[in-house]
């Protein structure tokens, strides 16, 4: 049963085009973006899904893939249907038709050696043109036309998220953690940060059973003269790489910074960042891998005679 007109109308996006034009591509990213996803729907049933007692909630957006091969596919019929399900108050209904050149396709079916559906036994060139043929009726109709010649996939991803992620991108989820090299790299970090040219609080005994949480290795650590420069810069750095890391679509990013043993610089270091991330409007977890564990000679090394450090 349709919801009342008081309701928020249930967004659907209909996407469909030629095969090999990144109807697949599109219908991933827009997954990603937090959509509900059917793919290769018979659309002659689109009213009894959204009537069902399973259909998505109006609060979900749901996108249905489609195209020449899709049982009982007829353009003409499938135009007549979503012309009736646009009048409901209920639907907020999109179209998108992706296209792409003949020569493009027939260049893509070569690279991967796939045979077009529609052409059997005959060249690529006769499946994409009979399809073109069948399909230029809702091309013609689409809301929305993106055409993918000269795209390549991350071209066409992007171009998806930037239409249709705005009100439903669920953000990108930023981790800052510490570690100790002494007992091995993070398995997933996509930005590392070694901190191991800063003067070691290990070596001074009153600071070694303490933390990078503590207010006197903190102290310690930034009257090192590299301290605030370098951190600068990896804070710079990090604040420029974030929103480029976004508009490629990553979900999720992992920064790192490292010491011997994780238990002092690299802790201040990820707490600092983990700051100035908040700061800037992001909302970081933080996670410290060898906090816990004790610090010892063994796993921080002895200090060389001749310099008194590590």
């Amino acid at each position: 049963m349709a919801e009342s007109p008081t309701s928020a109308p249930q967004r659907l996006l209909l996407v469909t085009g030629l095969l090999g034009a990144g109807k697949t591509t599109a219908l991933k990213v827009l997954e990603d973006l937090g959509w509900e996803v059917i793919d290769n729907f018979p659309v002659r049933l689109l009213g009894r899904l959204i009537d069902s007692a399973d259909a998505p909630a109006a609060d979900t957006p749901l996108a249905i893939g489609f195209d020449s091969r899709t049982r009982g596919f007829d353009p003409n019929k499938v135009i007549g249907l979503v012309k009736k399900l646009a009048d409901r108050p209920d639907l907020e209904i999109t179209t998108l038709f992706l296209d792409c050149a003949g020569s493009e396709l027939e260049r893509r079916y070569n690279e991967t050696r796939r045979r077009h559906p529609l052409a059997q036994d005959l060249p690529a060139a006769s499946g994409i043109s009979a399809e073109r043929e069948v399909m230029e009726p809702l091309r013609r109709w689409a809301d929305l036309v993106i055409s993918t010649t000269q795209f390549t996939s991350n071209d066409l991803q992007q171009a998806i998220r930037e239409r249709f992620g705005e009100s439903t991108a669920q953000g990108m989820t930023v981790s800052v953690s510490s570690f100790g090299f002494a007992r091995g790299m993070p398995p997933i970090a996509d930005l590392v940060f070694d901190m191991r040219f800063l003067d070691n609080p290990h070596w001074d005994p009153a600071l070694r059973p303490q933390t990078g949480h503590d207010p006197a290795v903190a102290n310690h650590i930034r009257q090192d003269p590299a301290w605030h420069e370098a951190f600068a810069r990896f804070r710079d750095l990090v604040l420029l790489l974030l929103p480029r890391y976004q508009a490629q679509g990553k979900a999720y990013v992992n920064i790192a910074f490292g010491c011997t043993g994780g238990r002092h610089r690299s802790v201040f270091a990820a707490e600092q960042l983990a700051a100035a991330l908040t700061e800037a409007g992001y909302n970081p977890g933080v996670l410290h891998r060898n906090l816990s564990a004790r610090a010892a000679d063994l796993i921080e090394g002895r200090p060389d005679p001749a310099h008194g450090r590590d």
